[in-house]
């Protein structure tokens, strides 16, 4: 299962959450950032309806599979401040 770890960091003069690299906006508190990211993990966990999807890759090939609505990560938060 795949894992995604929600990061609460100072950012941009305030606090922000980050998943990797990339940041959310800023949040005015530390407090208002975890609340934040909390949201988006408990979201990030909902499944949804099996679809069929296509995609081309980096070489420019099509790829057509079955996408299991009920596949979902484990999100978690972390909060080392």
């Amino acid at each position: 299962m795949v894992k995604v770890v929600y990061e609460i960091v100072e950012h941009d003069g305030g606090w922000a959450y980050k998943v990797g690299d990339v940041f959310s906006e800023s949040f005015p508190t530390h407090q208002h950032a975890l609340h934040a990211a909390k949201a988006a993990a408990a979201e990030q966990q909902v499944g949804g309806s099996d679809e069929e999807i296509s995609f081309q890759d980096a070489s420019g090939q099509w790829h057509d599979e079955h996408a299991s609505g009920g596949d979902r990560p484990e999100a978690v938060v972390e909060d080392k401040a």
